[in-house]
């Protein structure tokens, strides 16, 4: 006698039907939070990419800073400053002070920004605080009220970081900014040019003494500057 079972298809409801309609919903699930997942990184790789707008040429700009924004051992036509204005189109104001610290700066400001009300102001401040041994904590400090005095006024700030003094860096030709300006970025969400017064106060050659540039050192620091500017969005 034959024992076996006719074959027959499985009824509806019953578990082989389920584990069917299971897969099915588990294949058309995956797929749907895979395209999910690309679609969301798209948009986080769009919103990264984001720059910001253009200042057009005839702008006001106003370059806070000590000496290495004054230009000490150069003239004042040599400095980075007045590199980028002719590079730009923008009026650049040299509101470097040889000497000054991030406190001095933050005195000196409001008149600055009465007087040429710019729409850009570009920071360069802390080398002279970390030669006097100014409490890293007032500097960020003082920076944060710049920052915050610069939005007030209807300004954009952009931090440029100077290099930690270093013998270790000098010998090495290897000089790199302190931590704190990336968090002061990080916190106060303005833009940072991190490496560019490094990469020439680094190179002998570009000096005219151990703590500023010579001519050729500014003239490749305004390209560092503008290309750093132009990756912002605010050179096109």
């Amino acid at each position: 006698m034959n024992t076996e079972k006719p074959y027959s298809t499985p009824l509806p409801g019953t578990c082989a039907t389920r584990q069917s309609g299971c897969r099915r919903r588990f294949r058309t699930d995956s797929v749907r939070l895979w395209i999910l997942s690309f679609a969301t990184f798209a948009l986080l790789a769009a919103c990264s990419e984001i720059k910001e707008e253009a200042i057009p040429p005839g702008s006001q700009v106003l370059a806070l800073g000590d000496s290495l924004t004054e230009g000490v051992g150069v003239t004042r036509e040599e400095a980075w400053p007045n590199l980028l204005a002719g590079r730009t189109g923008w009026v650049v104001t040299n509101g470097g002070e040889s000497g000054d610290t991030s406190g001095g700066a933050l005195r000196r400001l409001p008149s600055l920004l009465e007087q040429h009300a710019p729409v850009l102001v570009l920071v360069t401040l802390g080398g002279n605080d970390m030669l006097r041994h100014i409490p890293q904590q007032e500097t960020i400090a003082n920076l944060e009220k710049i920052i915050a005095l610069i939005r007030e006024h209807g300004a954009k700030p952009v931090l440029l970081a100077t290099p930690q003094p270093s013998i270790a860096g000098a010998v090495f030709q290897n000089l790199s900014a302190p931590d704190f300006y990336r968090a002061v970025a990080k916190q106060q969400q303005v833009p940072l040019i991190e490496d560019a017064i490094a990469e020439i106060l680094s190179d002998p050659q570009l000096k005219v003494d151990q703590l500023h540039p010579n001519a050729a050192g500014h003239t490749l620091l305004t390209g560092n500057i503008y290309e750093e500017l132009k990756a912002i969005g605010y050179v096109r």
